[in-house]
């Protein structure tokens, strides 16, 4: 999973992707900003995980047709996306910078954009996309009032307007509260539903972790991994598990635990926690009741510690 020319087939993909990127690569003078990558992307919705200056935007930006690749190819619905309008009415795209015009109105904001997709019932889709997003109640604003997360909101609209079949989104959470986000998560969540592809960069872990059917990593501009961020963790064999083990005699369990055969190294943290090292958290999972009743010692809780996009984002970042 870690190799940048692998495919990941998502749950309940189609035969045929959405989006296929293969052996792309793209560099500007000396610098390579985006280094062999390939993969494919099928409805639902896909996360593109990656530090900043990784080759996230360079990416998405020849997926749309915005940049040409150096090397390699780019296909979206089974076509080439440079100099392609047709191929545009089935996508929308929504950049990371804010980009509004605060003396317009929402309503009059989504309009154009609707005006400019040759829409054909522009007010009616207009008003059906800003309800979408939940934001009929501010539609005949000035977007100049709007809140950050309420400018993004907007901008979504506009993106959907001519109800394209696959959503391409730049960091689309900026700014948004708490409350926002949950309310754009579910409307992604909902036009995934309906059979649409959803491709969401973002840099925030746990957005991507509760949002997205598949990740993909890049780091370096190279694909690191790809596929449910479980698998990725699963599949990093060379990474020894961390698991946190709070219990009434830390020190017994501590000396029972070093003695198997599964697990590498045990720590004690501040708090009297143990943090076990292991590379099969099945087998330590069984063993530690044995052990636990065998030395008289009360378990309290287990959990692993880098179950998480977090814990995976890290390693494949840091190396």
């Amino acid at each position: 999973m870690t190799a940048s020319a692998n495919r990941i087939a998502q749950p309940g993909a189609t035969a045929n992707p959405v989006i296929q990127v293969e052996s792309v690569s793209r560099w500007f003078g000396s610098v390579v900003s985006v280094s062999d990558v390939s993969f494919d992307v099928y409805p639902g919705i896909t996360g593109l995980l990656g530090p900043n200056g990784a080759g996230k935007t360079t990416l998405l930006r020849m997926i749309t047709g915005l940049a040409a690749p150096s090397e390699g190819a780019v296909r979206v619905f089974g076509e080439s996306t440079r100099n392609n309008p047709e191929l545009y009415a089935r996508i929308g795209v929504m950049s990371e910078h804010e980009a509004v015009y605060g003396f317009l109105t929402g309503r009059e904001f989504v309009e154009f954009a609707a005006k400019m997709r040759n829409v054909e019932n522009v007010k009616q889709a207009s008003a059906d996309a800003i309800e979408n997003v939940g934001l009929t109640f501010a539609a005949d604003r000035k977007m100049g009032g709007y809140s950050r997360g309420m400018k993004q909101r907007m901008r979504l609209a506009a993106t959907i307007v001519h109800n394209p079949d696959l959503l391409i989104l730049d960091e689309p959470l900026n700014g948004a509260d708490p409350r926002q986000r949950v309310h754009f998560q579910n409307l992604l969540r909902g036009l995934a539903a309906q059979g649409k592809t959803v491709f969401v960069s973002s840099h925030i872990l746990e957005e991507i972790e509760t949002l997205a059917d598949s990740v993909l990593l890049i780091v370096n501009g190279k694909l690191a991994a790809s596929g449910d961020y479980r698998a990725i963790r699963a599949a990093l064999n060379e990474r020894p598990y961390h698991v946190r083990i709070v219990c009434s005699e830390p020190r017994s369990l501590a000396s029972g635990l070093v003695g198997l055969e599964d697990v590498d190294a045990v720590n004690i943290d501040p708090d009297g926690a143990l943090i076990a090292q292991s590379r099969n958290v099945l087998s330590l999972q069984m063993a530690l009741p044995r052990l636990s009743q065998s030395a008289g010692v009360r378990l309290l809780r287990v959990e692993p510690l880098d179950d998480s996009l977090e814990s995976v984002f890290s390693y494949l970042v840091t190396g």
